[in-house]
């Protein structure tokens, strides 16, 4: 009997990775009905993080109401995992779609830190903290706040930091912080390497997208290198140049020195909380796929680690590309030419392209009697699948 193993992203703005992971599993059935069929739906630390986990690994979606990215209150959530893992979307309690006014100088964390802490009061013994999709470029001072952190401007008063404020912190005082998140560990996942300030920083690559224009720019980035400073004075952490601090609006760098927290590729996180590499034991084939194969795809992204695996046997990707890129050393990426129909088609059309393409890649495989050579088999709107064996 096949063993098939199911590893897909997300489409972004079409399928969900359980989507997908649904799509893929009746067309290998359809073809392959007596294969054992392996579900991993998985993401990379973006929106859809923790529902990816929780599809895979069950659990429980746990709701609550937050402080906003605007302060107003909002209805967020985190996933808690059978194990005792919470996993804490950014985007939930301080994503882009929740602010009113695109103003990073005033957007605050505040609410992912409630997340937070009360994910530790309820037990959870770790922290996955998704940085994706924020409004905001507080340096994660606002989640640290709501978790117990002070923050003393230069008359000793104490205030929560925003964007806008950062130039203000005098100095900073953790002794305060919540004594159930001092006993966990944390894990920042995040597909960024950009570092906390500079030209590649926070504020100059992500500020334009969250509203600020060049002056507002200037500011956060100087208010993210004052807050460097302070950190590294009063609590010993070095973040100026941490790879990954710029991530949300500097919450990567706030994460490592507020919280000891561990900055890691989103897919490696995922991969190793399911137990990839168990799962993959014995398999005959494993299914891959992302929205879109394009420079990111190199660094952080689903199909990359997926193949890397050293027991990975045959495999078949599928994804859509503005260009080739015939660079990548991967030897099944080689998407056609042309741009796929409009993301705002419905999810069902492209289901049935999705079901139709696995069909025929899994109806290859099948007859091959595992000696099929690399092949591929161009999809309509340049979507595409290639399969090929780990070793070719």
């Amino acid at each position: 009997m096949k063993k098939i193993v199911l590893v897909p992203d997300s489409f972004k703005g079409t399928m969900t990775s359980a989507e997908v992971c649904g799509i893929m599993g009746a067309a290998v059935r359809a073809v392959l009905p007596e294969a054992e069929v392996v579900a991993l739906p998985v993401a990379d630390g973006g929106e859809g993080s923790a529902a990816a986990f929780l599809s895979a690994l069950g659990g429980s979606r746990e709701e609550l109401t937050v402080t906003g990215p605007d302060g107003e209150p909002v209805a967020a959530f985190f996933g808690l995992l059978p194990d005792g893992t919470a996993v804490i979307e950014m985007a939930a309690a301080a994503g882009l779609p929740l602010t009113a006014r695109r103003d990073p100088e005033r957007a605050t964390t505040f609410g992912v830190g409630e997340l937070m802490r009360r994910a530790a009061e309820r037990g959870a013994r770790r922290l996955i903290l998704c940085l994706g999709g924020s409004a905001t470029n507080d340096g994660g001072c606002g989640a640290a706040a709501a978790c117990g952190v002070k923050f003393l401007g230069r008359g000793g008063e104490e205030f929560v930091p925003v964007g806008g404020t950062l130039r203000d912190i005098a100095s900073v005082d953790l002794s305060g912080l919540c004594p159930a998140l001092r006993e966990i560990s944390v894990v920042a996942m995040c597909d960024i390497d950009n570092p906390l300030c500079g030209p590649c920083g926070a504020a100059a690559v992500f500020g334009p997208q969250k509203g600020a224009d060049a002056a507002m720019t200037a500011r956060l980035d100087a208010g993210l290198e004052h807050l460097a400073g302070i950190l590294r004075r009063d609590l010993g952490r070095e973040v100026l140049t941490l790879p990954g601090g710029g991530a949300a609006g500097g919450m990567g760098a706030g994460a490592a020195a507020f919280f000891g927290a561990e900055l890691k590729m989103g897919i490696e996180t995922v991969l190793d909380t399911v137990d990839f590499e168990h799962r993959l034991a014995g398999a005959d084939l494993v299914l891959t796929g992302e929205g879109r194969l394009d420079s990111q795809s190199l660094r952080g992204k689903v199909v990359p680690p997926v193949r890397a695996s050293p027991r990975l046997p045959w495999w078949a990707t599928w994804a859509r590309a503005r260009r080739p890129f015939t660079d990548w050393a991967w030897p099944a990426c080689s998407p056609s030419t042309g741009w796929p129909c409009p993301m705002s088609r419905r999810v069902s059309g492209r289901g049935r392209i999705c079901a139709g393409r696995w069909k025929t890649c899994c109806a290859a495989f099948s007859h091959s009697k595992n000696k099929l050579r690399p092949r591929t088999m161009p999809v309509r709107g340049c979507l595409f699948v290639r399969c090929c064996r780990a070793d070719a």
